[in-house]
């Protein structure tokens, strides 16, 4: 019986319900054991293998996420900032919501995997965000769901009804455009550009009015284009001008990599920035991650080589 095939989705599912792509790949790992060790007593008249499989990870998921604190964006914890000089003090207590490397899964619906969509996942009660993605993303029947969850189909429909309604402020997939559209790929370029010139009113050209800027595991978030604009400044004042950027894919989203420039020479990776951009080839959201094992997931230690001169 082979379950490698299901493993990309399941990790997807497991990241959906824990916010963490580490956590996902850990639970993924625990749902194939218990697979393989109960392999014997599985029924394909009851389910299918894929089903079967969704039934112990929901369960995996669920038994790990007792008595957990859930995982947060900085937005998701209070008022933005005025200051763009506060100090950047990293809350590292705190379980921050982590990002989805694409590259390393073919996973379908990645727009289910939007950083926002995600992130108010998180706030759902463990059930409710089970029933919300096996019935509304996975597209299982809620006779499936309710065999998963060990309850009945009226309870499905409930719970699916108040996580909906819970949900109903969160954007549609069809308002963030996906990396490979032809205005998402110029706005990104120009932003690109802008960064590695340190051109500050560029990059700010190119923001929604009420753009956001976060940065866990730094609490503070910024709203706004000025906001936005004079923290950027403050970074290529204390971190020098010169970055190299790399483009990627995370959670379905264009997404950088930030490599800062070295006093010795060299540069170093930085950050990795997933963008939210809207259809008109604006920049409404940038969540910049920090944390090592993030970044190492995401991102090559080694910047791309400088683009040859033109003209």
């Amino acid at each position: 019986m082979d379950f490698e095939p299901y493993r990309g989705e399941l990790v997807a599912y497991c990241y959906r319900m824990l916010g963490s792509f580490h956590e996902a790949e850990d639970l993924v790992q625990e749902t194939m054991l218990r697979a393989w060790k109960a392999r014997d007593r599985y029924d394909p008249a009851r389910a299918s293998v894929r089903t079967w499989l969704y039934r112990i990870a929901t369960n995996v998921c669920l038994t790990a996420l007792q008595g957990r604190a859930r995982r947060p964006l900085p937005s998701g914890l209070g008022a933005p900032s005025g200051d763009p000089e506060a100090p950047l003090a990293p809350a590292l207590d705190v379980p921050w919501l982590e990002p989805f490397p694409d590259a390393r899964f073919d996973v379908e619906a990645r727009a289910d995997l939007r950083l926002a969509l995600v992130a108010a996942l998180q706030v759902l009660p463990a059930r409710q965000r089970a029933v919300l993605v096996l019935r509304e993303v996975l597209e299982f029947s809620a006779a499936e769901v309710a065999d998963q969850l060990e309850t009945s189909v009226p309870a499905v429909h409930s719970a699916l009804q108040r996580a909906r309604a819970a949900l109903a402020g969160v954007g549609g997939a069809d308002e963030v455009s996906e990396p490979d559209d032809a205005v998402v790929r110029e706005t990104v370029g120009r932003y690109v550009r802008a960064f590695e010139a340190a051109d500050v009113p560029a990059l700010v050209r190119l923001l929604t009015d009420d753009a956001v800027l976060e940065m866990p595991p730094v609490p503070l978030w910024y709203r706004g284009r000025r906001d936005y604009g004079l923290f950027m400044e403050r970074v290529f004042r204390l971190r020098g001008t010169g970055w190299r950027m790399r483009s990627l894919t995370a959670n379905g989203q264009p997404t950088l990599a930030a490599y800062a420039p070295e006093s010795g020479g060299g540069h170093r990776l930085h950050t990795v920035q997933v963008l939210t951009v809207t259809g008109g080839g604006q920049v409404a959201c940038n969540v910049v991650f920090a944390d090592p094992r993030v970044l190492s997931a995401l991102a090559p230690a080694q910047p791309p080589e400088p683009s040859a001169p033109t003209g």
